[in-house]
């Protein structure tokens, strides 16, 4: 969280038109009226085409088994300081088969623990991503020891869309869902910034 004060704050009910509406509603029938849909309602043409490529990245269309998706957005939430999308992963987290020690170490130096080696390779492309945009030879290499094209590439995209994303809900100022907690870590209202 980087603001008290929502720039793009999720809308409610009285304040959905009727285009609004008719967005949300498959949300709300699947159980995921969240508050990033409800901010990103503002723009529907946008939601509507951001839910088609969401659904590609975390829904099981994507050929990146779901554990492995999971690392990728908690590390990609942890390094950009994604306060939102790090505490709505955490229970994707957990039904994906990581545990609570290892989503804490997705807050750490890869090398802080001793994680499988298609685990690293992962943590390692993210982290690549992340800081410059790029997979070099030796982290690809790794990947791709792991993973096959398609679940490499895959990679790549999840990464890039939780930082899309976590450049959104910072900046609009998205609140916490009340179903989840904000890692205290990534409480950064107080100054603004990382």
């Amino acid at each position: 969280m980087r603001t008290d004060t929502p720039r793009l704050g999720p809308l409610g009910d009285e304040q959905l038109d009727a285009e609004q509406e008719a967005i949300i509603g498959p949300f709300r029938k699947a159980g995921a009226d969240f508050g990033v849909s409800r901010a990103f309602v503002r723009h529907p043409r946008a939601l509507a085409a951001f839910r088609v490529w969401a659904t590609y990245v975390m829904i099981d269309r994507n050929p990146l088994p779901e554990r492995e998706r999971e690392i990728v957005a908690l590390r990609t939430a942890w390094a950009i300081k994604a306060g939102y999308v790090w505490s709505r992963h955490i229970a994707y987290a957990h039904k994906a088969g990581l545990t609570d020690e290892e989503i804490e170490a997705l807050k750490r130096p890869a090398d802080a623990r001793g994680w499988h080696a298609a685990d690293a390779a992962l943590i390692a492309a993210t982290d690549a991503l992340v800081a410059d945009f790029f997979i070099p030879d030796d982290v690809w290499a790794r990947l791709s020891t792991h993973f096959d094209d398609r679940q490499c590439m895959d990679v790549i995209f999840c990464c890039g869309h939780f930082c899309m994303l976590g450049m959104f809900l910072n900046t609009a100022g998205v609140p916490i869902d009340k179903d989840v907690a904000l890692d205290p870590d990534l409480d950064m209202r107080a100054t603004g910034s990382r």
